[in-house]
C-alpha cells in the first residue's frame, strides 16, 4: 500500500510538489484563521494537544534556518512523538516572517507572538471539506510512506 515509486507520487517535480504544499497550507491558514480555528505557540499547542488531541487536523513546526534553541528542539521533539502517536498529521515549516505575514504579525501593541508550533483545529464548518487541507493530508500522508514523517517546506514568499 505505501511501497510508491516517484511516478505514483503524481510524478511532479518535488520542488514544484514543495510549492504546491506551500501554497495549500497558506490556503489552511486563510481559510481557519477567520472561522478561529488556529491555535498559536508551543504551551499553548501543548495545552490543546493534551486536552482534546482528536480536535487537530494539523500541526506546524517553524523555525528560520539559523534557529538553534536546544529547548525550542525538545518541546519539537515531544510535539512531535505527541502528533505521530494520535495519527496527527505534522509538517516543519520554514519562512517563519511569511507565517507571521499569514496569521495576521503580532499581538496589538508589538508584543511577539510564539509562532513556532500552530495547530489547526476542526472546525464546525467547511474546513474539513477544504480541498487544499485534503492535499496538505495527502502529502503528509504520502511522506510518511516514504519514511519522511516529519517532511520540511517552505512557504512561498510574495
Amino acid at each position: 500500500m505505501c511501497n510508491m515509486t516517484l511516478e505514483e507520487t503524481g510524478g511532479e517535480d518535488s520542488t514544484e510538489r514543495m510549492e504546491s504544499v506551500g501554497q495549500d497550507v497558506e490556503n489552511v491558514l486563510s481559510s481557519a484563521l477567520p472561522q478561529g480555528c488556529i491555535i498559536v505557540g508551543v504551551y499553548e499547542a501543548a495545552k490543546s494537544l493534551n486536552a482534546d488531541p482528536d480536535n487537530v487536523v494539523l500541526c506546524l513546526l517553524a523555525t528560520d534556518d539559523d534557529e538553534e534553541d536546544v529547548a525550542l528542539q525538545i518541546h519539537f521533539t515531544l510535539i512531535q512523538a505527541f502528533c505521530c502517536e494520535n495519527d496527527i498529521n505534522i509538517l516543519r515549516v520554514s519562512n517563519m516572517r511569511r507565517l507571521a505575514e499569514i496569521l495576521g504579525g503580532g499581538k496589538p501593541g508589538g508584543e511577539p507572538v510564539d509562532l513556532h508550533c500552530v495547530l489547526v483545529t476542526n472546525p464546525q464548518s467547511a474546513l474539513c471539506k477544504d480541498p487544499a487541507l485534503s492535499k496538505v493530508n495527502r502529502f503528509c500522508r504520502d511522506s510518511r510512506c516514504l519514511d519522511q514523517w516529519v517532511p520540511v517546506i517552505n512557504l512561498p514568499d510574495r
